[in-house]
C-alpha cells in the first residue's frame, strides 16, 4: 500500500511513534506516559524529538479521553479514531500516513518503554541504513523474556499451534524450532532470517518507501510476518536487538486448549484465515 505524501522532517531529528489502541484506556495511558517520559532522554542524547500518533482501531470515549489528556497537557500527541474495528494493519498504515518523522516506531498499546530504550533503538537504526525492521527484547512484567523472533511460517507450524498436536512430543519440538533461540545473545543486534513480532518495530521512513506499508488484506495476524518477508526480499536486514527491553502485556486472544475451542474461537479463525492469505500470496516463492 502506498503512503500518501506529507511534509516530513528532512534532518532525521523527529521520531514518529505510532501507537495502535484497542479498548483498553488504562493500559493505553501507561503506554503513552512511558513514551513521553522517554522523550526527554531521546532529545538529550540523540538530539531527536518525537511525536505520538494514537490510532484508535475502534474508538471509545475512555480511550479518546486518555489521548485528550495528553494533548491538553501540551504533549506531542495526535489522535486518529476509527468508528469500527478496522484491524491492526489498517491502523498502522493510518498512523504511518499521518507521521512526519524520518524514523518510525510501531507500538501496540500494551507496550511500556523502559529507560533508555528509545535512544538505544534509534542509535542502531541510524547507524545502519540496511536495517529494514528492528525489534527490541520483549519482557513479561515479571521480567522474564518473551519469544518475539521467529522463523518464517510453514503450514505444519500452524497445525501444531492451533490443534492438540502441538502438545505431542513431535509437536513441541516443531514449535520450539519455530522460535529463533537467543540464548547467549547479550546486548548486540542480531540479524535474523525470519520475522519479528509486530508489537514493537522500528524502521526508517526512506526504507519503508521502497518496500511499502503493511498489507491490509490481513485484518489481524501475519501482517508482521508479511512485512518482514517483503523487507528481506528487498535486501534489508531484520534485526533483533536485545540491548533495548520493553515490557509487553501479551494476551494471546487466539490461544486454545482443545480442538473444539479452536473451532469456536473467533481469533483462532482469524489467525487461520490470515495464514491462508499469507501462504497463497507467497506460494510461488517457497
Amino acid at each position: 500500500m502506498p503512503i500518501k505524501s506529507i511534509m516530513r522532517k528532512k534532518d532525521g531529528s523527529l521520531l514518529s511513534v505510532v501507537v495502535v489502541s484497542f479498548k483498553n484506556a488504562p493500559v493505553l495511558e501507561l503506554c503513552i506516559d512511558s513514551i513521553i517520559k522517554e522523550s526527554k532522554n531521546l532529545l538529550e542524547k540523540a538530539k531527536m524529538s518525537l511525536e505520538v500518533l494514537v490510532v484508535d482501531s475502534e474508538k471509545t470515549e475512555k480511550t479518546r479521553d486518555v489521548a485528550k489528556k495528553f494533548v491538553l497537557r501540551g504533549d506531542p500527541v495526535r489522535y486518529f479514531p476509527f468508528d469500527y474495528n478496522t484491524g491492526f494493519s489498517k491502523s498502522v498504515n493510518k498512523g504511518i500516513s499521518e507521521s512526519r518523522g524520518d524514523f518510525l516506531l510501531i507500538l501496540n498499546y500494551d507496550i511500556i518503554l523502559t529507560e533508555g530504550a528509545l535512544f538505544k533503538m534509534v542509535e542502531i537504526v541510524k547507524k545502519d541504513k540496511k536495517i529494514g525492521i528492528l525489534g527490541p527484547r520483549l519482557l513479561n512484567f515479571d521480567g522474564s523474556p518473551q519469544s518475539s523472533a521467529f522463523h518464517f511460517y510453514t503450514p505444519s507450524v500452524i497445525i501444531y499451534r492451533r490443534t492438540p498436536l502441538g502438545r505431542t512430543a513431535w509437536g513441541k519440538k516443531k514449535l520450539n524450532d519455530f522460535i529463533i533461540q537467543m540464548d547467549g545473545k547479550k546486548d548486540k543486534p542480531v540479524s535474523i532470517n525470519g520475522w519479528l513480532m509486530g508489537s514493537a518495530l522500528m524502521l526508517r521512513k526512506d526504507n519503508l518507501d521502497k518496500v511499502g506499508a503493511m498489507d491490509e488484506r490481513y485484518f489481524m495476524y501475519f501482517e508482521d510476518v508479511d512485512w518482514c518477508r517483503r523487507f528481506k526480499e528487498k535486501g534489508y536486514k531484520i534485526v533483533y536487538f536485545p540491548g533495548a527491553s520493553l515490557f509487553h502485556y501479551h494476551g494471546k486472544q487466539s490461544a486454545t486448549k482443545h480442538l473444539w475451542e479452536a473451532l469456536l474461537n473467533k481469533m483462532t479463525l482469524v489467525h487461520i484465515e490470515s495464514a491462508v492469505k499469507y501462504f497463497w500470496k507467497f506460494r510461488k516463492k517457497r
